[in-house]
């Protein structure tokens, strides 16, 4: 395994990525981890930095992104195109010979697994909406307790009003912008989802994954959804049951031997 190697995809400070490569010469697949913090500038890629190394441990050529949050630049629509530009730098990386780009998985913690989702269905944008247009495909999705039904977050007051902080208004003032950035709006995203969350998360209601689930499964996506004992904070912690039980999920999906299920805690 590499030490990782931070790349710009921007200007800005916070315009960066980190790429881990694993062991051994050939193209691996790809694994972009997005961290959350309610999208604030409060918490940054320090908390995808132990999940990336894992991965990378694993086989993977691993992504820790960083990007422009509220408070720091970020927010409507910057934090948006950021994760859309990070994932569109892939290709033109010195290493990417190394990647297998029709491998991509994305990995996300709360806010982290709202985008992880969101990049995931950012072919069912229409034109000119910010993120359009991907040429890097999703094909799988670890969304960890994710904030995945913004319009419900922010009846919920999740995080204390983030989900309008995000997206500079309540879901009456700015409609369009929470129809271009509420996963449960762009279904079907064709990847194979799982859904981990803590059955006493008392940040993120396991109802955000729930609804998410129902609505990417009727959609016809395979979803799997993964209660786990704990609170928030437990499914990114890399020496955790729920982490090594995601991570086999990943490397099962790689094997063709994925599906759609609810899996007992």
């Amino acid at each position: 395994m590499s030490i990782p190697v931070p790349a710009a995809y921007g200007g800005h400070p916070d315009q960066f990525l980190e790429l881990t490569l694993p062991a051994g010469d050939g193209p691996a697949p790809v694994a972009v981890v997005l961290h959350g913090g309610f999208w604030r500038a409060a918490r940054g890629v320090e908390l995808a930095r132990p999940l990336a190394a894992d991965l990378a441990a694993a086989g993977w050529a691993a992504v820790a992104v960083e990007y422009r949050r509220v408070g720091a630049g970020g927010g409507w629509p910057a934090t948006l195109e950021d994760v859309a530009a990070a994932l569109e730098a892939l290709p033109d990386l010195e290493d990417a010979a190394r990647l297998d780009l029709t491998e991509v998985a994305v990995v996300g913690h709360s806010a982290g697994g709202h985008l992880a989702a969101w990049a995931a269905g950012r072919a069912r944008l229409p034109a000119g909406a910010p993120g359009a247009g991907p040429r890097v495909r999703v094909t799988a999705v670890v969304l960890q307790a994710g904030v995945l039904d913004l319009v419900r977050a922010a009846e919920q007051g999740l995080g204390s009003g983030a989900t309008q902080e995000f997206l500079g208004g309540e879901p009456g003032e700015v409609p369009a912008r929470y129809a271009a950035a509420d996963p449960v709006r762009l279904l079907p995203t064709g990847a194979d989802v799982l859904c981990v969350h803590g059955t006493a998360d008392d940040v993120v209601p396991l109802e955000q994954s729930q609804r998410y689930a129902a609505a990417a499964g009727a959609a016809g996506d395979r979803v799997t959804v993964l209660p786990v004992p704990g609170g928030h904070m437990e499914p990114i912690d890399p020496s955790g049951e729920q982490w090594a039980r995601a991570r086999e999920w990943l490397g099962r999906r790689r094997t063709g031997r994925g599906g759609s299920t609810t899996l007992g805690a």
